[in-house]
């Protein structure tokens, strides 16, 4: 069976060209990391690429492990799916002691902290939120390729610190990590692209190692990334990037969506196809998305894989207060669950991680678990470290159990009962992630065993390859990129939540309009949004991005306006 038998016209369109530029525009649910490992398998089983030539980069670690969990179903060992800093690091740890005659230097584990040394040096008393601030600022100034006065010219400044003050706490900051011989999460790039250019054995030795390259979200690359992804490339030129321009969020962090934009103009020989074809969402929650993106730059239009005659559109509910707003949407979840849903099946997504303490509460309230994305990751949690090491440790011990048998009784002396906890508390946290493990458990192959499942969970710790939990996400929008849901709401549509406050200028609001559509799109079956009327003392509008939504769907049924008092199962037109 070959790679390409498994996509579609144009995905097998994007994964059979094997040399020379590439671009795979891929809107949101369109398959793009099915068409990025079946292109590496195809070139791995057709001879056109060597598993330990080819380097896949990504953005973050538990992307990379996917990509990595992919390859490996498709058969293929020994890619370098890596994020850029894991890349960048291996790199420097294995050619700097020759350059330099010494180890690497090390990384720092706190910068906010360092900072805080530096400022005390200068007698200066910033607080930690300040702190936490001007570092986000020098991660600016450095994936920007900036130099400290080239950035006290742009005028950039953090609240509490004038220009001149932030210009030489940087320097002082700079200062100590070279007497300490360390290096932050930035300079690593840095670093690595120096060396780089500076020297040429070690740039003839990567660019021998590495002859294929592949990028996923390259609309999220900034210009330090690209240029060090040029010079991992030298002057080969078969690279594949994939990316949507209507899903670049991280504008604040230095993403520049133009490197996909303009990748075309800076390839002129490049093969590009667009991919439009969504497999997630139905027809009107795809028709809500296009009408918020429609005319921006790069934008896809996105069709549905399947028509369907019952889908529903999305719904709007304005309510008086916040309090009511999650009051309502806690009381619609816990019906749909009672209906039948899944709670993993179940979303809550919102702007700011301030509204998620009141979506918590009132889904408590309803008996409904939720958990947080962006809180402890699963195999961090210390009810599932305390598991691993007691499945392996029954592993060595004789035992008259079965496999199943034998991981519930561990399961069961750690504290899994039969019955849940009470939503809202770390009891019921752990609870649902011993329930997860034993779940894994049901699910295992025939002939599996304590010892291999022990393994087995080690593997998907490493691939950060995380269980679904049986709990309602809540997810800032930032956060749920990438994921999907059958069943999403939208909180917080209005004029101050979405677009933010903070939110001014063209450019700013148009991050705003991507971050809502990209919200939207991960919304697979129902979609509802809401807003509030008002925020404390403060009266508010509903965003700007639901008149958009709205002046396009007058007369199609892309969204339809529900009353707060209506049963949440039946929205009313």
């Amino acid at each position: 069976m070959s790679a390409l038998d498994a996509l579609d016209e144009r995905q097998r369109q994007a994964a059979s060209v094997l040399r020379g530029p590439v671009a795979v525009l891929a809107g949101a649910g369109t398959g793009k990391t099915r068409v990025i490992t079946h292109r590496i398998a195809h070139g791995v089983d057709t001879g056109a690429y060597s598993p330990s030539r080819v380097m896949a980069v990504t953005f973050t670690a538990k992307a990379a492990g996917e990509l990595r969990g992919r390859l490996r179903a498709l058969g293929v060992e020994g890619v370098a799916a890596r994020t850029f800093h894991a890349a960048a690091l291996a790199q420097l740890n294995f050619f700097w002691p020759t350059l330099a005659g010494a180890p690497a230097p090390g990384l720092i584990d706190n910068k906010v902290r360092m900072l805080g040394q530096a400022a005390d040096a200068m007698r200066l008393r910033p607080s930690t939120a300040t702190l936490r601030d001007i570092a986000s600022e020098i991660e600016w100034r450095k994936v920007s390729m900036l130099s400290i006065d080239q950035h006290a010219a742009l005028g950039r400044t953090v609240t509490g610190v004038d220009a001149t003050q932030l210009a030489e706490l940087q320097r002082a900051y700079e200062a100590l990590k070279d007497e300490r011989h360390q290096l932050d999460f930035e300079d690593v790039l840095l670093a690595c692209a120096g060396m780089l250019e500076a020297e040429p054995r070690v740039a003839a030795s990567v660019h021998e190692q590495y002859r294929h390259f592949t990028v996923d979200e390259y609309q999220d690359v900034s210009p330090l990334q690209n240029r060090l992804l040029e010079l991992w490339l030298g002057d080969r030129r078969d690279i594949c990037v994939v990316g949507d321009a209507s899903q670049t969020i991280y504008s604040f962090a230095g993403a520049d969506q133009r490197f996909l934009l303009e990748f075309e103009r800076r390839h002129p020989d490049a093969t590009v196809v667009r991919l439009e074809t969504n497999y997630r969402s139905q027809a009107p929650i795809l028709a809500a998305a296009n009408a918020l993106m429609r005319g921006r730059p790069g934008a896809l239009e996105l069709v549905p894989a399947r028509e369907s005659f019952t889908a529903d559109a999305p719904t709007l509910t304005a309510y008086d207060t916040e309090s009511d707003e999650a009051a309502g949407i806690a009381a619609a979840v816990a019906l749909r669950i009672e209906a039948g849903a899944s709670p993993a099946d179940i979303a809550v997504l919102y702007r700011a991680h301030a509204q998620s303490a009141v979506l918590q509460q009132a889904l408590a309230a309803q008996g409904v678990a939720t958990t947080v994305l962006g809180g402890t990751r699963f195999f961090a949690m210390p009810e599932v470290r305390q598991a691993i090491l007691a499945l392996r440790a029954a592993a060595v011990a004789p035992t008259e159990h079965d496999f199943l048998s034998g991981v519930q009784r561990v399961l069961r002396e750690l504290g899994l009962t039969d019955e849940p906890p009470a939503a809202g508390g770390a009891q019921r946290d752990g609870w649902e992630a011993r329930r997860a493990i034993l779940r894994l458990a049901e699910e295992a192959a025939p002939g599996e065993t304590l010892r291999s499942f022990s393994d087995a969970l080690m593997a998907r710790a490493k691939d950060q390859h995380e269980p679904a939990l049986r709990t309602v996400t809540l997810s800032t929008l930032h956060a749920a990129k990438g994921l999907e849901w059958p069943h999403v709401y939208l909180a917080g549509w209005a004029e101050g939540a979405l677009p933010i406050s903070y939110a001014t200028g063209f450019d700013a609001i148009d991050e705003e309009r991507r971050l809502a559509y990209v919200g939207v799109t991960r919304a697979a079956r129902t979609l509802a949004l809401s807003w509030s009327r008002s925020a404390g003392r403060g009266e508010r509008a509903p965003s700007r991005f639901l008149a958009e939504i709205g002046a396009a769907a007058r007369g199609t049924g892309i969204l339809r306006e529900t009353s707060s008092n209506a049963t949440p199962s039946r929205p009313t037109r």
